[in-house]
């Protein structure tokens, strides 16, 4: 499977209790797509997030951030990880 970094914007002023939720919505249901959420970030000052997976496609993580109540604003993949 590839792997993924996706971005949200516009989340100024996220806790970590906030991003732990979002990232635990995303736990729940991620198996109905075959993904697989390794970690998220997020910078409260800017409002980015960052998340990376495990998955099938960009299309697969999309479904389930939609599901979780977060669409992602990009999606890329990323064949390079050190």
């Amino acid at each position: 499977m590839a792997q993924f970094m996706d971005v949200h914007h516009g989340m100024k002023g996220i806790t970590a209790d906030q991003l732990l939720e979002a990232h635990n919505a995303d736990l729940a249901i991620e198996e109905d797509e075959h993904v697989h959420f390794e970690r998220a970030w997020a910078d409260p000052a800017s409002g980015e997030v960052y998340c990376l997976s495990e998955a099938p496609s960009a299309e697969a993580v999309q479904r389930i951030h939609e599901r979780a109540g977060h669409r992602a604003d990009e999606i890329h993949e990323v064949s390079l990880i050190v």
